[in-house]
């Protein structure tokens, strides 16, 4: 047996058995939780996957099949992104107004209208008012909502349980929407590759979009199964509430609460940001929102990148979108537990320079990725996972599957503690009101973010060209603007670790 074969078998079977015990590890502390959190887990899957495909296309649809250039390309998925993030602020509302299952069966139905109709059109203006915008406003009602799902399917002692298989799955959805990108697009062709349904010419976008709306048909079932008013119950078995609870409970209410929401968070801002200590950590949140785009830039900026590259039949979504959740899943509850009393400034460092670092890899010439080349290594990425004919540029993918590989493993140092460190630093009594508004830094740099990955794109990878020497500066575009978080850290450092010990003593004087 080949060494190659060997490391395929066994490692698949160790890691396959990782997987299942994980699983199971978070099942059997949630078995008291009602149906109904399955069935939001099932849920996650579904829209992930739908989602996840999507997002790789979008670009790519926006440009050969609408028919828009790669900047403006990029300034659409942008603005369209920021509307997602300012719809999230305000969904909350509405589930505690109508419910859970209401709102999840309100956002599925948007979501299923949405999908519909991008396999069938290519007209934007179609396209803005009844695929992009609802489609926004179905994913901004799904993703909170289920969060706030886990809270109450959940006791306080298994919470945590429930968020940790929570972002696990979205992981596992992840992942299978990256593999729909590239087995569809492998069936039909990219470019060019066309299939005739319902009287209608599909490109390999629209194919799936399509799967997309297949797969919000399962959400569709998933809440239909629910039961209205359902909570857990400490010490008691998960019951639903009586059909009175909600009976009050309307759109219009729904509609009232998202108006009164809009409302106190304005005033939430007027008062906030009259306060120094809230710039101050909106300056440190910001100075991370650097490293943060990156992921933006695999989404949207890579899947063009790499078909004029590498080539119309290499796996893009495999490179990323596949071995960065899968790796995720494994590495983060590890790493979380190795380092678990470590100060959270030593892990957002540490982690940032590792996954800012790691861009540059994408710039090693082809020469000292050559050892590599003939090896089991290269074998195993290459030709077994992603089988690319050796006439391709092997060592530049090799060096992109390292990149991802480094990447993820300071993604997985960094990225669960910021979360942690957001509510940390946060002053007492005004958690709720900071958390809310630390999107903000997010939200307005997606102006300059989704006009760069356009620019970047056709600027060094530009449609139609021959060759594309200068493609490496597309990285070190990247990689530059995401060293300027843990630069910052560095610099800065004397804010961190202040907001860290201010913090701790609050915790002893209580």
């Amino acid at each position: 047996m080949k060494t190659t074969d060997l490391i395929i078998y066994l490692g698949g079977t160790v890691l396959a058995g990782s997987f299942l015990y994980i699983l199971w590890s978070y099942f059997k502390g949630l078995r008291d939780s009602p149906r109904e959190l399955l069935l939001l887990f099932l849920a996650k899957i579904m829209e992930y996957i739908a989602y996840g495909s999507a997002n790789l296309s979008f670009v790519l649809f926006l440009s050969s099949d609408v028919g828009l250039g790669d900047i403006s390309a990029g300034s659409y998925i942008g603005v369209w992104s920021m509307t997602i993030t300012l719809t999230t602020m305000f969904i909350g509302s509405v589930a505690d107004a109508i419910g859970i299952k209401k709102t999840l069966l309100i956002g599925t139905i948007i979501l299923l209208l949405a999908r519909i109709i991008m396999p069938f059109t290519t007209n934007i203006y179609l396209l803005t008012l009844f695929s992009f915008l609802p489609l926004g406003v179905g994913i901004a009602m799904m993703g909170p909502v289920l969060s706030v799902g886990i809270k109450k399917f959940t006791s306080p002692a298994t919470v945590s349980l429930g968020f940790g298989l929570f972002y696990t799955l979205m992981n596992v959805g992840w992942a299978g929407g990256a593999w729909v990108f590239d087995y569809v697009r492998g069936i039909i062709g990219a470019k060019g590759g066309h299939v005739q349904l319902l009287g209608h010419s599909v490109s390999a976008y629209q194919m799936i979009f399509l799967v997309g709306f297949f797969c919000t048909v399962a959400n569709l079932f998933f809440v239909l199964l629910m039961r209205d008013g359902v909570t857990y119950e400490c010490k008691t078995p998960p019951k639903a509430a009586p059909n009175s609870a909600n009976s009050g409970r309307s759109l219009k209410a729904g509609w009232d609460s998202t108006t009164k929401a809009a409302r106190d968070t304005w005033n939430i801002i007027r008062v906030v940001f009259a306060e120094k200590p809230f710039w101050t950590f909106l300056f440190m949140l910001g100075l991370l929102i650097f490293v943060r785009f990156t992921f933006y830039h695999f989404h949207y900026t890579f899947p063009k990148y790499g078909l004029r590259v590498l080539g119309e039949k290499v796996k893009i979504g495999a490179i990323f979108g596949v071995l960065n959740p899968v790796l995720i899943v494994f590495l983060t509850p590890l790493f979380a537990a190795v380092f678990k009393n470590v100060r959270s400034y030593i892990m957002l460092l540490v982690g940032t320079t590792i996954t800012s670092s790691a861009i540059f890899i994408a710039l090693l010439p082809d020469r000292i990725l050559q050892p590599l080349m003939d090896t089991w290594f290269s074998e195993l990425i290459l030709t077994r996972w992603l089988n690319i004919a050796p006439e391709s540029q092997q060592p530049l993918v090799l060096g992109l599957v390292i990149m991802v590989m480094i990447f993820t493993i300071g993604e997985a140092i960094w990225s669960p503690r910021l979360m942690q460190f957001t509510a940390e630093i946060a002053p007492k009594g005004k958690e709720g009101s900071y958390i809310a508004l630390s999107a903000l830094p997010f939200f307005a740099a997606k102006f300059v973010v989704g006009p760069l990955s356009g620019w970047l794109v056709a600027t060094y990878t530009p449609e139609g060209a021959a060759s594309y020497p200068h493609h490496y500066m597309v990285w070190i575009w990247i990689g530059g603007m995401s060293f300027i978080s843990p630069l910052g850290l560095v610099i800065f450092r004397k804010l961190f670790t202040q907001a860290e010990h201010r913090k701790e003593q609050e915790a002893l004087l209580v």
